[in-house]
């Protein structure tokens, strides 16, 4: 039986980031699905759909949910940030056969606000309505929370291929005590499958401190990369990790 393994882009991106980890998956025999997420689907540089701003962690959720329904069974969920809490609200509604969380933005309940990350969202904070509106990080944010461990080169090639964010999914993640509808809240008892959670010790934007506790919740196995910053995905040994990844899925199936 061929092994699905459903992959979701965070903040900013688009399923075409999973192109680095479908070269180390797909010759390994794994079917890999990556879901460009609503209002994602545009070309870089573009305005905005205005609907963006106020779409929230549910309506994400509930169109990744539609697209792991058309498959035969519950796939591996692999969520890189933003992505990796989305992870964590699907695999709460049995929709998972393992999860792995990669640098995870943290659900209901875990604080998460830190200098460093306030740093990296400081323009998006400091618009009056933020929570309604389309974000998008300044080039300086993008590195300083992100990339910097990335060469010159590739920040500014990465950064070029960004779109907006939503709003409300940031308020929803960043300031979830004031969300009425605790929309980032996740059941962790409802999580029963193998979790995977992978920090970064140089993360600004989901400091270790933030994924150690989300993998503490989910009493899940837990490892950190020491010479790491958020970008696992892409930035220089990616390939460590996606290897990591692929051993610990081996040990499961």
């Amino acid at each position: 039986m061929q092994h699905v393994v459903f992959m979701i882009h965070g903040m900013w991106g688009g399923g075409w980031q999973w192109e680095n980890y479908r070269s180390i998956f797909e010759p390994e025999g794994y079917r890999c699905i990556t879901p460009t997420l609503p209002y994602h689907d545009v070309p870089p540089g573009s305005p905005p759909d205005p609907r963006l701003g106020t779409t929230s962690l549910l309506d994400y959720t509930r169109f990744l949910e539609a697209e792991i329904r058309k498959l035969d069974a519950p796939p591996i969920l692999i969520g890189h940030s933003m992505g990796g809490l989305l992870a964590q609200m699907l695999s709460a509604r049995g929709l998972a056969r393992a999860a792995v969380l990669l640098t995870p933005a943290s659900p209901w309940g875990i604080l998460c606000i830190k200098p460093s990350v306030l740093r990296s969202f400081w323009s998006s904070l400091t618009r009056w309505g933020f929570w309604n509106l389309p974000t998008f990080p300044t080039f300086e944010e993008a590195v300083y929370g992100m990339m910097h461990l990335m060469p010159a080169g590739d920040q500014r090639a990465l950064y070029d291929r960004l779109v907006h964010e939503s709003g409300r999914a940031a308020f929803e993640i960043g300031f979830w005590l004031l969300d009425r509808r605790a929309a980032s809240r996740v059941d962790a008892a409802a999580v029963t499958c193998p979790v995977l959670v992978v920090g970064a010790a140089q993360d600004r934007i989901t400091p270790a401190s933030v994924v150690r506790a989300v993998a503490n919740r989910y009493r899940a196995t837990y490892k950190e990369f020491p010479d790491h910053a958020h970008m696992v995905i892409c930035q220089p040994g990616w390939q460590d990790v996606a290897r990591f990844v692929a051993e610990w899925l081996k040990s499961l199936l």
